[in-house]
């Protein structure tokens, strides 16, 4: 049997197990409390139960009495959230079983650009663009920042007012639009609150570093059954510290030197001197040695071995290669930002008759995060006669190659680490009418939602030109110390300016009305029909001083001009619920959506449920969607950037295969396409849900979905991998080394994602020690893989790191519940199993191939306990990451950060947190 087979066995055993024991329980206790009880008095007349009220359910347009469909909907309540302690949502969907890869600040940690701040859900690992995040059922503005992924920043959800997440894990294009096509998030606030809630949460980790501190006041008036209206307001606050390097012993723990040298810097301090090729000749001819040995290598350093420890290291094997030094700048950056969070959400409903309301919506965020990578990197040109170790050399001779200059790489530690602040604000408005109306149930909204993007470099990045100035004329010193008059230059220097400037709106009308069409043996068959005219538009400003290329260290991007596009948006949507007996339901779905320019498509969508009993229920769902391409997939410009160190096949075929040679990281320039075409997308699941007792409810969905028309670029891996199909795209010099690859965004190719989704839930039963519950929630993937042309073989990301990321094969959630009147505690778990590394990254200085390696599997332990002082106060502490479990090694080199893998990994460690909840009325 396979490891994955037994992993799969094993999850179903523990999912029937906890099934089988949790029903065993339930009805022992059901019978101790029937031997227990006293005979019991003629009970009185009953009064006639109130009807139940018709909830409006996520995957679904037409109101109807809250239980399970035909289509998959997880749950995430506010007490769950509460229990684990967590405060945002990004932290809320990093403990979601189907979000895979989703962007986070801790992978956004990169001296590069690129939508920096953005905090994204990616529901199956298919993008962030095919995950839908709504509010209250809504949408709000995408994150304004051009690049290659469009969703909603997270940051921007107020998280103290939510009331519960629910999660449709089946595309749901019919129903909710083209983006869809991985499932739906909606977070869904509190209504009709009433009252005044206090609540004061801090954290601190073990190791210290990445503290917090939130502070939020809710506040409503208004009974809407007997005033007549509600008001409503959240205030939330949070606070975040950085986190550094130097503060976490696993860093140390990660051997990173040792086992991946070739991913550290060649810029070091003091500074590497990189010679050309005669220059390197002509210094070995005439005696010049570095560490007593003649140099070898085009880059050298004359304080070899020593390279000022411990950040500078002597590493043979590092990019500094054997007669220059390493920088390792894992033991100087940030591993998580400081960050400083305000959320205002506030809501109003005034009942204008008993069926009718008019509502408005208020939600104002703004999220400020300073990110600080290592200090300052510089490439200068000086005359090889002001280094004191080659003056007495003449490299300018013509047996030298005619040119004295050299080229300095140097890490100015005097000007202190490169740090930026990306502030995303937003502001959301949202004005309704809902009720119903001779039998009609109705809901028609304006919303205007606004997302502004501002990145500021604040301090490390210095104007370039004046700075290699400071170099030459002797005032900054590359080797060591600088004099005052260099420190005061370089303080002259710093660059303050807001480089980057984003702003996305997004104004709608939309409507839905649904009523009863019929009845039918099942019951009462129900319409709805819906509508929705958006109109997109989305401005980019670069600086001037960034676009003057003068930034060190934050380089102009070609093409990077000021922009502004827009767009508008069309859609029709309708559905039939069809009862057609009382064990067989029939949900029909299709919606149109157009968009200017790019076209319009139908989705159609089908789901069937069978309830053969009570306690039994199977599903089913078939559907189609397409996503169009975004506005930087259309019209952004053209951006220069590079891939991974890779090999180029045709030139290392010329240098008998020496990727000392023929390995690099190729510059690349990105270019989008006006031209392009929808994705197109279809997608089933089959699943069943079972209760054997009232305390046990369990779920088993399998799910299946394809894109085609993907578009993407091809992999610039695969791009090398393939110079007879794609050698059109690699621009060569006149020696056949590569100048730049071209990568266009094209409809081509398809991705394939299928796996098992599997809940258990223990509801609890009272026993002599307490009442005990649980819940198990776990996505196991059968299958994951991209092809990059039609006709190409499939590349499979399940349990292996291909190009950016990977797909964990099973990832669970599982939390234990116990309570005994006013005390509580919760434990729970996440796991995320372990894959194959990318095993590609390429040391250049000798050619040799990183050390393969199996990342291990990732499991963190919460607990917490509370007590509910008194009916208003509420206190709860808790141990978050309890074994105090440091990231896994891997060897990626995609992201920034080296070492581990920074995109599903937390590296605050142990960490304690407390909250206090004061609620009155």
């Amino acid at each position: 049997m396979t490891a994955r087979k037994t992993m799969m066995a094993r999850a179903v055993q523990l999912a029937l197990g906890v099934g089988a024991v949790a029903g065993v329980i339930s009805q022992a206790s059901a019978q101790a409390g029937a031997q227990d009880a006293a005979p019991a008095a003629a009970p009185a007349p009953a009064p006639a139960p109130a009807p139940m009220a018709r909830v409006e359910i996520t995957g679904s347009a037409i109101k109807r009495i809250e239980a399970e469909t035909a289509l998959p909907v997880q749950v995430i309540t506010r007490e769950e959230i509460d229990k684990v302690g967590v405060t945002t949502a990004s932290e809320i969907l990093a403990r979601l079983s189907a979000n895979v890869g989703g962007l986070t600040d801790a992978a956004s940690i990169t001296d590069g650009k690129d939508q920096r701040g953005f905090n994204s859900a990616n529901l199956r690992g298919i993008g962030t663009s095919s995950t839908l995040v709504l509010l209250n059922g809504r949408r709000m503005a995408n994150f304004a920042s051009p690049g290659d992924d469009s969703g909603v920043d997270l940051n921007n959800i107020p998280a103290a007012a939510i009331q519960r997440v629910e999660v449709l894990l089946d595309g749901a294009s019919a129903l909710y639009g083209t983006d869809a096509i991985g499932g739906v998030i909606n977070f869904i606030t509190r209504k009709d609150f009433q009252g005044v809630e206090l609540n004061v949460y801090g954290l601190k980790t073990k190791e210290g570093g990445a503290g917090k501190r939130t502070a939020s006041i809710s506040a409503g008036h208004g009974d809407i059954s007997k005033d007549g209206y509600n008001v409503f307001a959240v205030l939330d606050l949070q606070r975040t510290d950085a986190l550094s390097t130097s503060q976490r012993s696993f860093i140390n723990d990660l051997r990173i030197p040792e086992r991946l040298p070739h991913l550290l810097s060649g810029y070091t301090s003091p500074a590497n001197i990189r010679l050309s090729g005669d220059q390197r000749d002509y210094l070995a001819a005439h005696g010049f040695t570095i560490n007593g040995k003649p140099i070898t290598s085009n880059i050298i350093n004359p304080s070899v071995p020593n390279c000022a420890p411990p950040a500078n290291l002597y590493l043979p094997a590092g990019t500094g290669g054997v007669n220059g030094c390493t920088y390792n700048y894992m033991g100087d950056t940030e591993l998580y930002p400081k960050s400083d969070k305000a959320n205002f959400l506030s809501r109003g409903v005034l009942q204008l008759n008993p069926d009718n309301q008019l509502y408005a919506e208020v939600a104002l965020s703004r999220s400020k995060t300073w990110y600080a990578a290592s200090s300052a990197r510089v490439r200068a040109y000086v005359d090889h006669s002001v280094i004191p170790a080659l003056a007495g050399y003449d490299l300018g001779s013509d047996e030298a190659g005619g040119d004295g200059e050299v080229e300095l790489r140097i890490r100015l530690n005097e000007a202190g680490r490169r740090t930026s602040e990306l502030t995303s604000e937003s502001q959301r408005y949202v004005l309704g009418l809902t009720g119903s109306r001779n039998g009609w149930d109705y809901d028609v909204a304006l919303n205007h939602s606004v997302n502004v993007i501002r990145d500021r470099d604040t301090h490390g990045y210095l104007l370039y030109n004046e700075l290699v100035k400071g170099i030459t004329d002797g005032l900054v010193n590359p080797f060591g110390p600088s004099s005052a008059a260099g420190l005061k230059l370089i303080d002259s220097l710093q660059v303050n300016d807001e480089v980057r400037h984003a702003r996305g709106t997004m104004d709608s009308v939309d409507f839905k009305i649904s009523h009863a069409v019929g009845t039918l043996a099942g019951g009462d068959a129900a319409m709805a029909v819906g509508g929705e005219v958006r109109r997109e538009k989305t401005d980019y400003n670069p600086s001037a001083l960034l676009m003057s290329d003068n930034i060190n260290n934050d380089a102009a991007p070609e093409g990077g001009q000021s922009t502004s596009y827009g767009r508008n948006i069309q859609a029709v949507y309708g559905e039939l619920l069809l009862p057609f007996t009382k064990q067989w339901e029939a949900q029909l779905s299709a919606r149109y959506d157009h968009y200017q320019v790019v076209g319009g498509a139908a989705s159609p969508k089908v789901g069937v449920s069978y309830m053969p009993t009570k306690t039994m229920l199977f599903r089913a769902s078939a559907g189609r969607g397409f996503r169009a391409p975004s506005m930087t997939d259309l019209y952004r410009p053209m951006q220069v950037s590079a891939t991974a160190t890779l090999p180029d096949p045709v030139y290392c075929a010329t240098v008998d295969n020496n990727y000392a040679d023929c390995a690099n990281a190729w510059e690349t320039h990105r270019h989008s396409n006006p031209n392009l075409k929808p994705e197109h997308s279809r997608q089933f699941s089959l699943g069943m849900v079972l209760q054997p007792s009232k305390q046990v409810m369990l779920s088993l969905d399998y799910w299946n979905i394809k894109r085609t028309d993907l578009i993407a670029e091809v992999g610039d891996d695969i791009v090398l991998a393939n110079p007879a199909k794609y050698g059109n795209l690699v621009h060569r010099d006149e020696d056949g080394y590569i100048d730049y690859i071209d990568m266009y965004k094209e409809n081509r190719g398809a991705q394939k994602a299928a796996g098992l989704d599997l809940t258990i839930d223990y509801r609890g039963v009272q026993t002599f020690a307490g009442r005990f519950g649980g819940r198990l929630s776990g996505t196991y993937v059968t299958d994951s893989k991209i092809q990059n042309e039609p006709g190409d073989a499939y590349v499979s990301n399940l349990a292996r790191f291909v190009t950016d990321g990977v797909v964990q094969r099973w990832r669970h959630t599982i939390t234990l519940d116990w309570d005994n009147g006013p005390f509580a505690a919760s434990l729970s778990n996440t796991y995320s199993s372990g894959y194959q590394d990318q095993n590609s990254a390429i040391n250049t200085d000798d050619g040799s191939v990183v050390a393969a390696n199996r990342v291990k599997a990732y499991s963190l332990w919460d607990v917490s306990g509370s007590w509910q002082a008194s009916k208003a106060l509420k206190l709860r502490v808790g141990i978050q990451n309890l074994l105090d479990t440091a990231p896994p090694f891997s060897n990626q080199a995609y992201h920034f950060i080296s070492g581990y893998d920074p995109t599903y990994t937390d590296v605050r460690g142990r960490r304690f947190f407390a909250n206090v909840n004061y609620a009155f009325k």
